[in-house]
């Protein structure tokens, strides 16, 4: 079995364009797989992980996989605080986990491809025709054109012109068009989303726009963004507490930490502000995963500032947090009125201390759907994996023969990542014996 389990690991690395080496010290990829079933094998395992020890202390960058009998089905605390210098602990006949880890780089890309696909649809950049989104499993349904806030970095507002929502027919029409072509998921847009309805005298709000679309037949799941500290109600949340097919997920920008940089971005409300409507988010919505947007090196912030937009993340412990660093745009307030004063490589430091936070609090995170069911909704393939997405946005791979595109399935997390996630599906109930009684004739 273990000799079976090695060939399906090489086949897994094969596919991701690694190729086989006979020495060690060439490797970029290690992978021990162990077997206990006699004492000697099991010495042998610990003797050959004592040996590459310092082969990973030259080289910080060689991922060691410890596989096998020896890590087990039921956790490995005990081995992770022994080798420490282990990247990947993987149970007999799962390659996943080594796979996942491989693919965090990949998975990261893919998460800013999206952000900043979203963002070019709400910019106006991107508009594709229904019959290509049609195609797809999840996309996007603008409800919000425009933008009257007017952040001073922002450049909606003069590229987009002031706010204004679509009318609930014409969302409803096309709603109903990407679910009659196969699309499962939609996300409703706008640069502030929540304020869906506030440009029309008793106009709808955002949470009976969500009501209205939740009946559509055949859609079975709604997700919204981006939302504003200053506009998320009550009402909003219930709607998302109560609804089943609206996705546990909030996204709402903080921006920053300090009050004065928020001042300077008029944004409208205080870092203290932001701190009472996650902990509202959270009470209302249990097990809700929160995502947010930083801007680092604003006109102006300091080192002082920047520490307090640290902290504050540091003591949220939001789910996501979509990073960009300062750039003037041409036509925004920002560029008119406030000189670009903090450096390109204080931006970059800033930039990498919140990636290096974000990353260890998203992997904490991650870890605790280590072992447990959750449902996901599959899009496409990448690599040979099945890509989908639980209620909360975590991204999950699934490595199965079955054509999963837009199913809903219950999966079980069996490796964990800042990035994402990989998981099985449940194996089939195996058939009963039938006692067969003889008729007589």
């Amino acid at each position: 079995m273990n000799v079976a389990d090695s060939l399906r690991v090489a086949s897994a690395l094969e596919h991701l364009g690694y190729q086989p080496t006979r020495l060690a010290d060439e490797a970029n990829v290690i992978v021990l797989n162990t077997c206990v079933v006699r004492q000697s094998a099991e010495d042998k395992a610990y003797g050959r992980l004592h040996t590459l020890r310092p082969l990973k202390a030259q080289r910080p960058d060689l991922v060691i996989n410890l596989m096998g009998c020896l890590v087990g089905v039921k956790g490995h605390d005990h081995l992770q605080k022994r080798f420490p210098f282990v990247d990947v602990f993987s149970p007999p006949s799962d390659p996943g986990p080594l796979v996942a880890y491989l693919t965090q780089g990949e998975s990261r890309d893919l998460q800013l491809s999206e952000t900043e696909q979203r963002h070019a649809v709400m910019d106006g950049d991107l508009r594709l025709p229904l019959d290509e989104r049609g195609r797809l499993v999840a996309t996007h349904v603008p409800v919000v054109l425009g933008c009257s806030h007017a952040c001073t970095f922002c450049i909606i507002p003069y590229r987009r012109g002031v706010e204004r929502s679509r009318s609930v027919g014409d969302i409803l029409s096309e709603v109903r068009s990407l679910v009659a072509q196969g699309v499962k998921e939609i996300t409703l847009l706008g640069q502030i989303v929540d304020r869906y309805g506030k440009d029309i005298p008793d106009g709808p709000s955002l949470a009976a726009l969500l009501r209205i679309v939740h009946q559509v037949d055949g859609l079975e799941r709604i997700r919204f963004l981006t939302s504003h500290p200053n506009w998320m109600t009550g009402e909003l949340l219930d709607v998302v507490a109560e609804l089943p097919k609206v996705m546990p997920h909030i996204e709402v920008p903080v921006q920053a930490g300090d009050d004065q940089v928020l001042e300077a971005m008029k944004r409208g409300y205080t870092a203290n502000d932001y701190r009472h409507l996650v902990r509202r988010i959270r009470e209302r919505i249990p097990g809700v995963s929160i995502a947010t947007d930083i801007i680092v090196g604003f006109p102006g912030e300091t080192e002082e500032q920047f520490r307090r937009t640290y902290d504050l993340l540091e003591e949220l412990r939001l789910d996501v947090a979509h990073l960009a660093r300062y750039s003037p745009r041409p036509g925004t307030v920002a560029e008119r009125r406030l000189p670009d004063d903090v450096p390109e490589e204080e931006k970059w430091r800033r930039f990498r201390l919140l990636e290096e936070q974000h990353e260890r609090i998203s992997g904490e995170i991650n870890t605790r759907y280590l072992g447990e069911l959750v449902e996901v909704l599959f899009e496409d393939q990448v690599r040979g994996r099945w890509r989908g997405r639980t209620p909360t946005n975590k991204l999950v791979f699934v490595e199965s023969s079955e054509d999963l595109r837009g199913q809903l399935r219950q999966v079980r997390v069996t490796w964990a990542g800042p990035w994402s996630m990989q998981a099985a599906l449940p194996a089939q109930p195996a058939l009963q014996p039938v006692e067969l009684i003889p008729l007589s004739v």
